[in-house]
């Protein structure tokens, strides 16, 4: 689901001001009937818009790309605080394109945007395979070991989240895989792969275990990888990472 003004600016030569005031003055309809409400929801697969007596015809095409994030930017279009955002970076043409779920302020790496909501929207709620390099205070216990094998339950999970989260509980998925790279008491070092991408997920698991989470660092989506992406740089996928992702949308019926 997209709002009318975004649908028909992003799908017809009209700017997002002029689809505003086409709507407002009368000149949409949806599904036949006048709508005057710019942030009216409508599927942008099926629903029939109509501009001036003329049809929109949504394109299956759609742009993905990779953004490797650095540390210290926010994923989100404005920050009331005045702190960088990944749209102060990435070029003007990206400025409509929508984050594939987030990575928060202090972590960093592969974060997907593209044009196309229901894309977006899909990724974010898949179990596509999400790896991790992560770094933490102190050992790694065979307590952790043993969650990210069964999985884990909690009641309280605001240890590692965010002040103003309102999300207070939470159930963490069995690790697909984990490879501890360094374990010693002052940090250690693990490659963490899940399916999941929940509010600080990692940050809120090994808050659990009275551990900090020092660096976090996502090295791949669904199988897209930086290829020596450089920090704050983006790139176009691959023609196979296309492919792949093609398949995996049509078989979600997106496409």
């Amino acid at each position: 689901m997209m709002r009318l003004n975004k649908f028909i600016a992003h799908y017809s030569s009209y700017s997002r001001r002029e689809a505003d005031k086409a709507i407002q003055e009368g000149y949409v309809k949806v599904e036949g009937a006048v709508q005057t409400n710019p942030a009216t929801q409508v599927d942008e697969r099926y629903a029939k818009v109509v501009i001036s007596g003329k049809k929109i015809v949504p394109t299956d095409q759609f742009t993905v790309i990779v953004y490797n994030k650095p540390k210290g930017e926010l994923v989100t279009k404005k920050d009331p605080r005045g702190r960088k955002t990944i749209y102060d970076t990435l070029e003007k043409k990206y400025k409509h394109f929508i984050p594939v779920g987030r990575l928060d302020y202090a972590s960093e790496g592969v974060l997907l945007l593209t044009d196309a909501s229901r894309v977006a929207t899909t990724l974010m709620n898949s179990d596509l395979q999400r790896i991790y390099k992560v770094k933490i205070r102190g050992t790694v216990s065979e307590l952790m070991e043993q969650a990210m094998q069964e999985g884990l339950t909690l009641d309280d999970a605001t240890a590692g989240a965010h002040a103003h989260s309102s999300i207070t509980t939470m159930t963490f998925a069995p690790f697909l895989a984990y490879h501890v790279q360094k374990n010693t008491p002052n940090y250690s070092i693990l490659k963490v792969a899940i399916s999941e991408g929940q509010n600080r997920e990692l940050r809120r698991f090994f808050a659990h275990f009275g551990t900090d989470v020092t660096d976090l660092k996502r090295i791949d989506f669904g199988g897209i990888e930086l290829n020596n992406l450089p920090t704050g740089k983006s790139r176009f996928l691959t023609r196979s990472e296309y492919r792949t992702l093609h398949q995996f949308l049509k078989e979600a019926k997106v496409v």
